[in-house]
C-alpha cells in the first residue's frame, strides 16, 4: 500500500490539474463557467468529450443558423420540462441574435420550427412510434419544409438535449446564479471528508439543507425497522406502505401542487400537448410494435 500511494497521489494531483485547466478555459471562452461543466469538471476526460460534441452542435458549421439551434435545445429540454437547459439556452439565443418575441412559446416561432413539436414529442417520450411518414412530412416540398441537412442536424439537437435533461435531473443541478432561483454550484468534492469547502460541496445552503433531511429520514426508517422487530406479524407490504408514508411526510419530498406550481411558465410555454408521456414499448401479450429502420 505505502508503494502505490505516492502513484496514487500523483494521478489525483494530474486529474485536478487537468480539471482546473479545463474550468480555466470555460471561463475564458464564454466568461462563465456553468453548473453542468461543474459537475462534469470532475472527469475532465468526459468533459472534454462533451464539450467538443456540444460546440461541434452548436458553434461549427452546418445548415441551420445558430439562434435555430438554441431554440431546438430549448424545445427537446422543454419537453422534459427542464427549467435548468430551457434558461440557458433562452440567454444562448438572445446572445446569438435570436428574435425575443420566440421565447414568448412555440406558439410565437415560426411555423418551420412548431413543425419539429409532434417528432420531438415522440423521440422524448416514444421514440419507437416514428415512421417514415413522420420524416416525409416534414421533407415534403414548401414553403416550410425542412432539407435532409437540417433535419439530420435538428434530430442530433433533440434528441441530445433530451439525454442532457436527465443528466440535470440526475445530478440535481440547480439553475445558474444569474437565472430565476439559481444559486452556485460547487461539485462535491473529491476529498471531501478532509476539504474545508465540503459543506457547501452539494452548492451552498442547499447543500446543507439535503444531507440534514437525508439524516432525518434515515433516523425515522431506523425507527420504523426497531419497531417492526417489535411488532410481530408486520407484512413486508406494510413496511413498504409505512416507509411511503414517512418519505412523503419528509422534507425530501414537495406534494405535486407545490412541484407543479413551482415549474415556471417559460417552459410550458414551448410544449403542445403536455400529458404526452412515456408508455411501455411492449407489454406481456401484446405485439410488439414495428421497428423503424433509418436506412
Amino acid at each position: 500500500t505505502a508503494l502505490l500511494s505516492p502513484s496514487r497521489q500523483i494521478l489525483q494531483e494530474g486529474a485536478e490539474s487537468s480539471r482546473r485547466q479545463l474550468l480555466i478555459e470555460a471561463f475564458v471562452s464564454a466568461g462563465r463557467v456553468d453548473n453542468i461543466t461543474m459537475v462534469m469538471g470532475l472527469h475532465p476526460q468526459y468533459l472534454s468529450s462533451f464539450w467538443k460534441t456540444q460546440y461541434l452542435l452548436l458553434r461549427m458549421d452546418g445548415p441551420l443558423p445558430y439562434h435555430k439551434r438554441h431554440y431546438i435545445a430549448i424545445m427537446a429540454a422543454a419537453r422534459h420540462q427542464c427549467s435548468y437547459l430551457v434558461g440557458l439556452h433562452m440567454g444562448e439565443f438572445l446572445q446569438v441574435g435570436g428574435n425575443p418575441a420566440w421565447l414568448q412559446g412555440l406558439h410565437c416561432a415560426p411555423q418551420k420550427l412548431r413543425n419539429l413539436n409532434e417528432i420531438n414529442k415522440l423521440l422524448a417520450h416514444r421514440p419507437w412510434l416514428i415512421t417514415k411518414e413522420h420524416i416525409e412530412a416534414l421533407l415534403k416540398p414548401g414553403e416550410n419544409s425542412w432539407s435532409l441537412a437540417e433535419l439530420v442536424q435538428a434530430l442530433v439537437l433533440l434528441t441530445h438535449y433530451h439525454s442532457l435533461a436527465s443528466f440535470v435531473f440526475g445530478c440535481g443541478i440547480n439553475p445558474e446564479e444569474d437565472q430565476d432561483g439559481g444559486h452556485g454550484c460547487r461539485p462535491p468534492s473529491p476529498h471531501s471528508d478532509s476539504s474545508p469547502a465540503s459543506d457547501d460541496s452539494l452548492g451552498g445552503s442547499g447543500g446543507k439543507d439535503a444531507m440534514q433531511e437525508v439524516e432525518v429520514l434515515m433516523e425515522r426508517m431506523k425507527l420504523l425497522q426497531e419497531s417492526q422487530l417489535e411488532e410481530e406479524g408486520v407484512t413486508q407490504e406494510e413496511m413498504a406502505t409505512r416507509f411511503e408514508l414517512e418519505k412523503t411526510e419528509s422534507l425530501l419530498v414537495a406534494p405535486s401542487d407545490i412541484a407543479d406550481h413551482s415549474l415556471q411558465s417559460n417552459v410550458l410555454c414551448f410544449v403542445e400537448d403536455p400529458e404526452f408521456g412515456y408508455k411501455d414499448f411492449t407489454r406481456r401479450g401484446e405485439q410488439a410494435p414495428p421497428t423503424f429502420r433509418a436506412q
